[in-house]
């Protein structure tokens, strides 16, 4: 369990493929790595990874094809910044929210622009995620918990502060950027909790769903 408050910023030093998955070597720059074990996880960019190997100051992770497909990891290489974060302990502040680090999907940056000393970014949500996005709740951006300002269809804005421009990634994003998203956990669990005892039971298309749904 995370928190989506990034404690660094690190570089892939590789990415290699072994076999029918993939080796990343991160290097965690300021992250303190002395009360980090193997088997231990570090969110990667938002996305829970297990420390297979460990040294001072760098860590090796493996990264499933899945994982790959599902992330914006595919865009990843050798040199680019990463956002590190280290499993949250049950006394720990808990500045952001409650983030699981299992990423739902891929957005894009769409638009960016400076308001004051701030900058609005705007990107695009795959539609099967939009339903859980809303204005001033919590979603988390390669790792890092934000407030959703705005929301019109599949799109949604964000202000990021000076701070956070420095301390994660996200003042390097370019347009069209690819980041994983992992909504609120809370929104899923209440979508199940709403499906009552029909979550259960198997989806059904009939005539009687299509007629439900709009289709004559």
């Amino acid at each position: 369990m995370f928190t989506g408050i990034i404690e660094a910023i690190g570089t892939v030093k590789s990415l290699a493929k072994l076999k029918d998955e993939w080796r990343m070597l991160i290097d965690v720059g300021s992250l303190d790595l002395s009360d980090v074990n193997i088997g231990d996880s570090i969110a990667v960019n938002g996305c829970c990874l297990t420390v297979v190997e460990l040294n001072a100051n760098t860590f090796a992770a493996d990264v499933s094809e899945e994982s790959m497909r599902c992330t914006a990891f595919e865009a990843t290489s050798e040199g680019s910044h990463v956002n590190l974060e280290k499993a949250m302990r049950a006394n720990d502040r808990f500045g952001g929210h409650i983030v699981s680090g299992h990423v739902d999907g891929v957005g894009t940056l769409i638009t960016s622009e400076p308001e004051g000393q701030s900058l609005k970014l705007e990107f695009q949500a795959p539609d099967v995620l939009c339903k859980y996005i809303a204005a001033k709740g919590s979603i988390c951006i390669d790792g890092t918990s934000l407030t959703v300002n705005e929301v019109n269809g599949n799109l949604f804005a964000i202000n990021i502060i000076p701070h956070t421009q420095t301390a994660t990634i996200i003042g390097d994003y370019q347009l069209q950027q690819k980041v994983n998203l992992e909504v609120d956990l809370v929104a899923r669990y209440l979508e199940r909790l709403m499906q009552g005892e029909g979550a259960a039971k198997p989806a059904v298309i009939d005539t009687e769903f299509l007629q439900a749904h709009g289709f004559d």
